[in-house]
């Protein structure tokens, strides 16, 4: 049995892997201030704070660290520049030296951003990288910190990442569709919706995976790989699906109308990749794995919402 430390716990990603990782060994939970989201107790990991993040590694000694941990706010990250960087770079250069002198694998989730969605075809793992903010550029030199450690890593980029809990657009979606008749929603920024509960189902059977492999076959099993869900969409299109979705559930009493504007008519502090769809192939060549289409997706976590308020 493995011991293995989640990193962010109460996140969207990893309060999914929770549950995701039990068969894999004995879990062990750390947040920012030691309380998971249902007032238990767990570990404090804040990655802003090195000494934090320090104690919780040594009180874990585990096996498999998985970073679910993040300062995503894009926006605010413009102005707020090092704790970005704290968070998102040095504390991966941090927990990979404690990895790598303590023989763990390290899991790691990246981003989108690391592009600058200028693309025309999918995003393969070797492309070059050109974050356009902030947000980007740091995760982007955490990528960098984990590699240049010397811990053996799964680093999984992912995008567009929804659940049927915390802040994210889907949930946003359905506050406002409640609220309003007509949404204006950005059509010209493409990418793939992906439920956080696929990103830590997929994880947890990568590391199995990983695990059970010959050491020599490893090798194969580590570094950079693309995860999110099949097809793609613009926001117009996933806000669409949700609410017309929604409507045929009774989550609403009837879904709005939703008008497409330009990325331009939505001005945000940072900029944002027009095209942020991600090839997977390698993800499904080296561990067998493939996620679903992005609709079925919002079928499912929209399922889990009705399911949770019937």
């Amino acid at each position: 049995m493995k011991r293995i430390l989640i990193l962010g716990a109460n996140g969207q990603v990893g309060h999914e892997l929770l549950d995701a990782l039990k068969p894999l060994g004995e879990v062990l939970a750390a947040t920012r201030d030691g309380t998971l989201a249902d007032g238990a107790p767990c570990l404090r990991a804040d990655l802003a704070d090195a000494a934090s993040l320090r104690e919780a590694l040594e009180a874990a000694r585990a096996d498999v660290i998985v970073n679910a941990a993040a300062y995503t706010a894009v926006d605010r990250a413009e102005d707020e520049p090092e704790p970005a960087d704290r968070v998102n770079h040095r504390a991966l250069g941090e927990i990979g030296d404690w990895a790598r002198a303590h023989g763990a694998l390290v899991v790691h989730y990246s981003t989108d951003y690391v592009f600058d969605g200028s693309g025309t075809r999918p995003y393969r793992e070797d492309d070059a990288t050109a974050p356009l903010g902030v947000y980007g550029r740091s995760k982007l030199a955490g990528e960098v910190a984990l590699r240049a450690s010397g811990a053996e890593h799964l680093i999984f980029r992912t995008a567009w990442v929804y659940a049927a809990h915390g802040h994210n657009f889907l949930r946003t979606m359905l506050r406002l569709g409640a609220e309003r008749e007509e949404l204006c929603v950005v059509a010209d920024q493409v990418g793939a919706p992906t439920p956080a509960r696929w990103i830590a189902r997929t994880t947890a059977a990568a590391i199995e995976r990983r695990q059970s492999a010959a050491p020599e076959a490893r090798g194969a099993l580590s570094g950079v790989f693309n995860l999110v869900a099949g097809g793609h969409c613009s926001w117009f299109e996933f806000a669409a699906a949700i609410l017309g979705e929604a409507a045929a559930r009774g989550l609403i009493a009837r879904a709005p109308r939703v008008l497409p504007i330009a990325t331009a008519d939505y001005p945000t502090r940072a900029r944002r990749p027009a095209y942020s769809v991600l090839d997977c192939a390698r993800l499904k060549s080296a561990f067998g794995l493939e996620l679903a289409d992005w609709r079925v997706g919002v079928d499912d976590v929209l399922g889990e919402i009705a399911a949770s308020s019937g």
